[in-house]
């Protein structure tokens, strides 16, 4: 596996590139796949080839994926230049790249939603110990921003040695798992944040 290459997203082609619903999720199965045809990519997102070929070279004009030369000279598979991305989260809202970001951000929790119901409904097809070893837990907590910033270091940080782009070690029993997180104050229709409220909440 590669080093790590994180990246913030604020140039503008790199985030218009991004802001696409079939460029966004092949970018995330590059990440995790690479290197990868057009082909093995339509198959993974549900797209044409001829359809992801064009989309690949958009991401490659963003500097977000790049072609390698391929072993046959037939078709030449692709790569990600990034093993992780995040969007600029204090982009004014109202502009250019503050309208980028959200919607890059509503297609992350899309693909969450679409993965945990997809899974929901697959789980019992599952070997038991990974039906035993899924997670899947909500909580309502009580924090100052600054200990919900620092909450959310600590998170990536346990996670940072297992992402998949980059782990060194891949232990015989290991899958591709999708783990992710969330947290915002909770608020009402005007934007009033809500100061009660305790607890967790978890299905069985």
């Amino acid at each position: 596996m590669g080093r790590e290459a994180r990246r913030t997203l604020t140039e503008p082609g790199e985030l218009r590139a991004l802001a696409h619903p079939v460029r966004y999720e092949l970018l995330i199965y590059l990440m995790s796949h690479s290197p990868a045809t057009a082909s093995q990519c339509a198959r993974a997102v549900g797209d044409t080839p001829s359809n992801c070929s064009y989309h690949l070279r958009t991401l490659a004009k963003a500097g977000l994926v790049a072609p390698e030369a391929s072993a046959d000279g037939r078709e030449r598979p692709w790569r990600a230049l990034v093993t992780g991305f995040s969007v600029p989260p204090d982009a004014e809202p109202d502009s250019s790249q503050g309208r980028q970001a959200n919607l890059i951000a509503a297609l992350a929790v899309q693909r969450d939603q679409r993965l945990v119901r997809e899974h929901l409904a697959r789980r019992e097809r599952l070997p038991e110990p990974w039906q035993a070893a899924d997670q899947y837990g909500v909580y309502t907590l009580r924090l100052t921003p600054a200990e919900l910033r620092e909450l959310g270091d600590r998170i990536d940080a346990l996670i940072r040695p297992y992402i998949a782009a980059t782990r060194a070690d891949r232990p015989e029993a290991a899958a591709l798992v999708h783990f992710g997180f969330h947290g915002f104050p909770h608020t009402d229709a005007e934007g009033t944040l809500h100061e009660g409220g305790s607890g967790s909440a978890a299905p069985p």
